[in-house]
């Protein structure tokens, strides 16, 4: 080996070392972001940014909390300014350590906020090289900042708990799961537009220092959705609306549906949707956009106030029939609410269009706002009650016994 190379070599080494060295954080000198919040500032057209760090030594679930330390999981902390990183940077007037944001869970939206715009926070969000674009967001009626302070009752670290929490969502239908990159995509689309998962806070929780008082905690609920126009908040649906609206932005799971029993309507009777298939077909008539919606599902009664049976065909056209009735009927309200209350592209109809008729949308996409309203959907529905789950036949009462 030459001496030249030896020594170039070596250069090449002492630079790597101390490039290694310039860009290096140690994890004692970053506030890990879990969470933050964006509430209105006090002074007109600022805004409050409030962050949820995790305290490493703090949440590792020890019932003592060390010398130095509260004890608590997290530390939560506000500052206000002109513009969202100018209110970031405001934060480090008082806090020890520099915010980091590569952690965070999500972003929690106040609904005042978001009526006003929330150009400023997809922009700032999506050029910080930090943050994932896996990132939650969410819009809350509530202040962000109590939201993102909130202690759950199952979860060491808030922040985690709301991303545990959109692992369930599908199950239980009440809310939309929107990441930063699919508020991104929407919100730049001239074919749809952005829907964001709603956060409410419940007082439900037992607390630990109270023993035996329900509802003593207050607990993060995902239920309903906000939808927008462009980047503004133009309207909220219930979660009974949201569950008909996820076939057509997410793949679907398995659904709860409530009925009355064929003989007696004052009595619910319950039923599990699965195999559920949803398709859109979009077509061309008289150079309008027309939609075909699709829904077909098997049903499997899990839960009755009243006697139900396979073998009774009678019954179980009716509760077919019923079936098909509630879920057109919601369907058509969801479909309303868009296109005639919201005029709000937010189940991605334009984008469907778009896909199967990419040389036609470029007439049709720059007038979609307009045309959207006026676009004709047909609704197809058929379902199918397929099993009882583990009783083939009524369960029937005798002598105060159940047989």
């Amino acid at each position: 080996m030459s001496p030249k190379f030896i020594v170039f070599l070596s250069i090449c080494t002492v630079l790597m070392l101390s490039a290694c060295e310039v860009g290096k954080r140690e994890l004692g000198d970053l506030a890990l972001v879990m969470a933050v919040g964006i509430d209105e500032g006090k002074k007109k057209g600022w805004k409050k940014v409030t962050i949820q760090v995790v305290r490493p030594a703090d949440a590792r679930g020890q019932t003592g909390a060390p010398s130095g330390q509260t004890g608590d999981p997290i530390w939560s902390a506000s500052a206000e300014g002109e513009t969202i990183f100018h209110a970031i940077r405001n934060l480090s007037t008082f806090s020890s350590r520099r915010v980091f944001w590569a952690h965070n869970f999500i972003i929690v939206i106040n609904e005042d906020v978001a009526r006003e715009g929330i150009r400023d926070i997809i922009d700032f969000f999506t050029r910080n090289p930090e943050l994932r674009m896996r990132t939650w967001v969410v819009v809350t009626p509530e202040k962000a900042s109590t939201v993102v302070s909130t202690m759950t009752g199952l979860e060491t670290v808030p922040g985690e708990a709301f991303d545990k929490l959109f692992r369930y969502t599908p199950i239980s239908t009440q809310a939309p799961r929107t990441q930063m990159m699919e508020l991104q995509a929407a919100y730049l689309s001239e074919s749809s537009e952005p829907i964001l998962a709603r956060a409410l806070l419940i007082n439900r929780g037992i607390s630990n220092k109270k023993p035996g008082q329900a509802g003593s905690v207050d607990q993060i609920e995902l239920a309903g959705a906000g939808v927008f126009k462009d980047d503004k908040l133009v309207g909220i649906l219930k979660p009974v609306e949201v569950r008909r609206i996820l076939p057509f932005i997410e793949p679907l799971d398995t659904g709860v549906l409530i009925l009355k029993c064929p003989d007696d309507k004052d009595k619910k009777l319950t039923v599990e949707l699965k195999n559920q298939k949803f398709k859109v077909k979009p077509s061309l008539k008289d150079k309008k956009p027309v939609f075909d919606i699709y829904y077909e599902t098997d049903a499997s009664v899990v839960e009755a106030a009243c006697p139900i049976s396979l073998d009774d065909r009678k019954k179980v056209k009716e509760l077919e029939h019923q079936m098909n009735i509630t879920v057109k009927k919601e369907l058509t309200a969801v479909l309303d609410k868009a296109k005639n209350e919201y005029k709000s592209d937010f189940i991605e109809l334009g984008k469907v269009f778009l896909n199967h008729y990419p040389v036609e949308w470029r007439t049709i996409g720059p007038k979609w706002e307009e045309i959207f309203p006026t676009v004709t959907t047909n609704i197809h529905i058929k379902s199918e009650v397929v099993d009882t789950v583990l009783l083939k036949k009524p369960t029937k009462e005798s002598g105060g016994m159940l047989k």
